[in-house]
């Protein structure tokens, strides 16, 4: 019997250690390549400084859920390039002006291109990306049965880019699934005060 517990347990030493190298050669394996996920946030902003709005109903902090997915390419454990498609949802609401109730209506959506330096701790990272966003921005403000256009005291529809920058923190499964947690400032010309905390998780090809 002593014999067979020895052999068993041989048996499971040699198990575990070719499963602990497999597990490293995996590990070692995926340090880069294709990576592929979605997003799901909460965009956040204020229309400020607009002539001829903001000096009638002052300044409007909006916010909606926003989500994206995204494509990227790790070169090595510490830098990726990323591509995302990013739609920034519909904010929208209702205010009170000088005499007039109003409305506004904010969409933003478009496609973005950053640098990403990860710092691995074990299975955990903290991260830091910069990059622009390429976007179509549409806002209209209206001021109930004022104005010319019944109303209509600012429409835009334009296009523009943004700088973004950001930082994260996320924890890998398996070598294979990235979820993350990240807060990324965004830099407008058409509104001020942009930000957005996304939750977003990636497989690792």
């Amino acid at each position: 019997m002593h014999t067979s517990i020895s052999r068993s347990l041989r048996h499971a030493c040699v198990v575990l250690t070719i499963a602990l190298f497999s597990s490293h050669a995996m590990a070692d394996d995926n340090d880069s390549g294709i990576y592929v996920g979605a997003g799901y946030g909460e965009f956040d902003t204020k229309i400020e400084n607009v002539e001829g709005v903001t000096d009638v109903i002052g300044n409007i902090d909006t916010d909606d859920s926003a989500f994206k997915i995204f494509a990227g390419w790790r070169f090595n454990k510490f830098i990726s390039l990323e591509a995302d498609y990013i739609d920034l949802g519909n904010p929208r609401g209702n205010f009170d002006a000088s005499g007039s109730d109003g409305d506004y209506n904010l969409e933003l959506s478009g496609f973005g291109a950053y640098v990403i330096g990860t710092l691995p701790i074990t299975i955990f990272e903290l991260s830091a990306k910069v990059g622009y966003y390429f976007h179509d921005v549409e806002l209209d403000v209206n001021l109930d049965n004022i104005g010319g256009g019944n109303g209509n005291v600012l429409h835009t529809d334009d296009s523009g880019e943004a700088l973004v920058y950001g930082v994260g923190a996320g924890v890998t499964f398996i070598d294979h699934i990235n979820v993350l947690l990240e807060y990324e400032l965004m830099d407008f010309d058409e509104v001020d005060d942009s930000n957005v905390l996304w939750l977003s998780a990636a497989w690792r090809f």
